[in-house]
């Protein structure tokens, strides 16, 4: 819990350094650059959190794989994180970073489920509905397949779940089914 309040404070500092040195984006690409990084290679995550490896060699690292493609205003952070020994929070600094970013442009964030990989027409609608739901103009719309839902879609925006899968109104019928005693 500590770890996720001090990524958090790191976080809103960088968004707020970010936006008054004017390079937002710039901050933003290097922030997904290191999630992707981390994300393609669990290894790095170990490396982060271990406490075997020397403050040294971590710092090694983050120099040798980011500080010539990331913006000095990112790299400068990844180095004060590293130098207070905080490497454990860098890749949660990174993804708070990407939330705080998505709320400072007005981006809703939503998850739409489905049985097959959805085409342009069906991401535009289901963007359309998360605009609706949302009130807000920006949608970053992630999509996940699971052959389990039979058919139909699951879509979570926010706090809110929109459930319009075979497998869920089978559930929703089993549970009516339930209650009446049939």
């Amino acid at each position: 819990m500590a770890e996720s309040r001090a990524a958090a404070r790191y976080a809103k500092a960088l968004l707020d350094l970010a936006v008054e040195s004017n390079v937002l984006e710039e901050v933003h690409a290097d922030m997904q650059l290191f999630v992707r990084t981390c994300e393609e290679n669990r290894s790095l995550l170990s490396l982060w959190q271990s406490p075997i490896v020397s403050h040294l060699k971590k710092m090694a690292v983050l120099r040798e794989l980011f500080q010539s493609r990331v913006h000095p205003v990112s790299y400068s952070v990844f180095e004060i994180i590293t130098r207070k020994n905080r490497e454990e929070i860098l890749f949660e600094v990174a993804r708070t970073f990407h939330r705080l970013y998505n709320q400072y442009k007005g981006i809703q964030e939503a998850t739409v489920i489905t049985t097959f990989p959805i085409d342009e027409n069906l991401r535009s609608q289901f963007e359309e509905m998360v605009r609706k739901a949302s009130g807000k103009q920006g949608v970053e719309l992630t999509e996940k397949v699971d052959a389990q839902l039979i058919g139909g879609f699951l879509l979570q925006v926010g706090d809110r779940q929109i459930d319009e899968s075979v497998k869920g109104k089978l559930q929703r019928l089993g549970q009516q089914l339930a209650k009446t005693g049939a």
